[in-house]
């Protein structure tokens, strides 16, 4: 009787050897393009044809250099994974090492910077490389526990020779992203590994309620962070006429006066006192804070003279905008549906109406509430560039699209009908 993709999961946990050579047979008829006995998970599927179309080397075990301890370090200071370590040690070690697991924690990157559990299984990991200040990005390493929940953005587990390369195949590995719970920007992976025959499908649902339990954390200190900023704000823009108010050094606010209540204004990556222009304040005075920074605005236009206005796309998910002009520059980072808008808007600079960028991004022209959402949340941080009916880019600016050398790179997992027509136009000779 043919077995179904999840029943194969089921198998695992009763007779992991069968279920380990079923997933072998489907990777070789995958990878050797012919019909596997039985249809790879959807999301495994997706993994192994990313990596079949860039160009990863099942057989050959890929590795990038390591990061220095140095460097490793100066990483565990400055991520905010740092503040949840505890609650992930709590929720994974003590079951994990029980279980021979190893519990991993990776930044954005894919870097490794913890690596705690069972000693044994450590060794295990070390000969696959699976070390401090190791890549495990999915683009390096193939379909894996770390990489692989990082571009799904959902936990993932990967069981014997779910993995995409070959090495790999005697493990089990579950992974969840971790977000920062104010924007949804990815943080890092954690990641609970060990032998194949360890395997249980009961490790998904925790290691992605433990994950969880991380973004709880983070928004409770966020919130802590806020109301003491708010203290601090509130005898300050009580003696303050006109429009004000008080965010914390990401931009988010905490006290307001004279003006509509915004979640968050984007600030410039190296804002220093002074006179500068930020969107969607204008020109506004910028003055340190404990804490933050006091900003009052002023309600002088856009200053004259010429704007430059970079959107850089090199860099898989880590897109962003960059306005340069006579107030100074700041940069934006973008999500990928943003990230979309703007490029349309900078391929067609004589504008595109709602009902148009509808047909470039979903092949429908009638999804324009969609869209004019979507603009609109563009325009709190670039309202004074931008113009409606149709939206372009206002006249004047010099616009400028930084795109990757190769053009399947650009926007890589946009399925903008637009977009894939720029992936093919920029491919031909």
């Amino acid at each position: 009787m043919a077995l179904s993709p999840t029943d194969v999961t089921q198998l695992a946990v009763v007779d992991s050897g069968r279920a380990a050579r079923v997933l072998s047979e489907v990777r070789a008829a995958t990878l050797a393009g012919q019909r596997a006995p039985v249809a790879p998970r959807p999301v495994i599927e997706q993994s192994w044809d990313r990596m079949l179309r860039s160009g990863v080397d099942p057989d050959h075990d890929a590795r990038s250099g390591l990061l220095s301890r140095e460097e490793v370090q100066r990483r565990r200071e400055t991520t905010a994974l740092k503040h949840v370590l505890p609650v992930l040690r709590e929720g994974l070690l003590a079951v994990a090492d029980v279980a021979h697991h190893i519990m991993v924690v990776a930044d954005d990157e894919g870097r490794v910077l913890w690596r705690e559990g069972n000693a044994s299984v450590l060794r295990k990991a070390d000969s696959l490389g699976f070390e401090l200040g190791a890549d495990w990005r999915e683009s390096v390493v193939g379909t894996n526990g770390v990489g692989t929940p990082a571009v799904a953005r959902r936990p993932v587990q990967v069981f014997a020779s779910e993995h995409f390369q070959r090495s790999q195949t005697s493990w089990t590995c579950t992974g969840a992203p971790i977000t920062d719970p104010r924007d949804g920007r990815l943080i890092g992976v954690v990641d609970v590994s060990g032998p194949l025959e360890t395997m249980h499908p009961a490790t998904l649902a925790w290691v992605d309620s433990v994950a969880k339990l991380a973004e709880a954390r983070l928004r409770e200190l966020h919130l802590t962070s806020l109301e003491r900023l708010r203290a601090v704000a509130a005898p300050v823009l009580a003696r303050l006429p006109g429009r004000a108010l008080v965010v914390d050094r990401d931009g988010w606010t905490a006290a307001v006066s004279g003006m509509p209540y915004a979640n968050r204004i984007a600030l410039p990556k190296s804002l220093s006192p002074g006179r500068r222009w930020l969107p969607p304040l204008g020109l506004c005075s910028v003055e340190p804070l404990a804490g933050g920074w006091l900003l009052r605005a002023s309600d002088e236009p856009v200053p004259p003279g010429a704007t430059r206005i970079a959107l850089d796309l090199t860099q898989p998910r880590r897109w962003s905008v960059t306005v340069s002009g006579s107030a100074g520059s700041w940069s934006h980072e973008l999500s990928p549906r943003h990230a979309e808008l703007l490029y349309l808007l900078a391929v067609h600079r004589a504008g595109r109406s709602a009902a148009g960028l509808a047909e470039d991004v979903f092949g429908d022209p009638g999804r324009t509430v969609t869209v004019r959402a979507e603009m609109s949340r563009v325009r709190r941080y670039l309202g004074g560039f931008l113009e409606h009916r149709p939206y372009r880019f206002r006249e004047g600016a010099e616009v400028e699209v930084l795109l990757p050398d190769e053009p399947r790179d650009l926007l890589p997992y946009s399925t903008a009908p637009a977009v894939v027509r720029g992936r093919i136009s920029a491919d031909l000779p």
